[in-house]
């Protein structure tokens, strides 16, 4: 039988849309098994400085079709260091916090996996990222608002193109994964995506945009941020090689972080959240809580933070299939 009695929750790295429906799932589950729960405002650094809050049922409610955080979130220097995390566990015994349940991505797993080596901690995460970048889970919290995010854009994007006989480059996040350019890309129908995981050529770009349809209003190219050359470079060479195409530039930013989560996202952050309390009364520590195939997968921290660095190559030729 579990010992926890009051479990702490946290947000760390980058927000993502559905961080709250996460927060409140585990809260009101928290609450459901007779637990405490207690709130950990700027994710690690709160923890070094004690910046805790007691949480309940009302402090949760109207959270759910928020996006960002409501705990805050803060990407911490001390608790990279020893001396940090020995004062982030002193913290957490003088509250008597006994667990903590991570809300975040590759960063945040990797800073609870060195703490529950040199502390006998349980903690376990919830994936909330918007580059769907981590091993154990199908979809993280925060990738299918994103990518809705980035579709609506381009499209209105298009209108302009196809007024103009224009050709976007639009650029998106993803600075180590072109998962939100490639799946973003082929709901928008863009002629083409370029990934870090696969390397630009230009000059098969080049050929691509020569061989196309003349007679097309308007060109659609989707550049993750971590592509190799990035959108300004190839602005600019195709400017060099194309001077006849009306060609520009749009940076999404941080436009794609924002907003309302969508149903996807609440609905897998209240399941993953529930699960992650679960988890925790069950006796599992130093893993992320994912969703696999419609089911909840249990991923040791150290496998969960090792980045894919693959994608579909299908997806990738489906690409060229329907960019004709």
């Amino acid at each position: 039988m579990s010992e926890i009695k009051n479990i702490g929750v946290l947000t760390s790295g980058g927000d993502a849309p559905g961080m709250n429906a996460a927060i409140r799932a585990v809260v009101r589950s928290g609450l459901y098994y007779n637990l405490k729960v207690t709130g950990i405002m700027r994710g690690y650094e709160g923890m070094v400085n004690g910046e805790f809050i007691n949480m309940d049922r009302k402090s949760v409610a109207n959270i759910i079709q928020r996006g960002g955080t409501i705990l805050k979130t803060f990407r911490s220097e001390a608790f990279r260091t020893t001396e940090g995390r020995a004062k982030a566990y002193e913290q957490l015994k003088k509250n008597e916090i006994d667990a903590v349940v991570v809300i975040g991505g590759e960063g945040s797993f990797t800073g609870a996996h060195a703490f529950i080596q040199e502390y006998n901690v349980p903690i376990v995460g919830i994936p909330g990222t918007i580059d769907n970048d981590l091993i154990g889970t199908d979809y993280t919290i925060g990738y299918d608002t994103a990518i809705n995010n980035v579709i609506d854009a381009v499209d209105k994007i298009r209108d302009t193109a196809e007024s103009h006989d224009r050709l976007f480059i639009v650029e998106v996040m993803g600075r180590d994964s072109g998962l939100i350019a490639l799946r973003s890309g082929i709901g928008a129908g863009a002629e083409a995506i370029l990934i870090p995981e696969s390397r630009t050529n230009i000059e098969s770009l080049f050929k691509r945009l020569e061989e196309g349809r003349k007679d097309k209003a308007s060109k659609i190219i989707i550049v993750a941020e971590g592509d190799n050359m990035g959108g300004f470079e190839i602005t600019s060479l195709i400017k060099e090689r194309f001077p006849n195409y009306d060609t520009r530039l749009s940076i999404l930013g941080h436009i794609q972080r924002g907003g309302r989560p969508t149903c996807a996202d609440r609905v897998l952050a209240s399941r993953v959240g529930v699960a992650a309390v679960e988890a925790l009364l069950n006796g599992r520590k130093g893993e992320m809580i994912g969703s696999v195939n419609g089911n909840i997968h249990y991923t040791p921290f150290h496998n969960a933070i090792k980045h894919i660095s693959e994608v579909n190559p299908y997806l990738l030729k489906i690409v060229d299939i329907l960019s004709l």
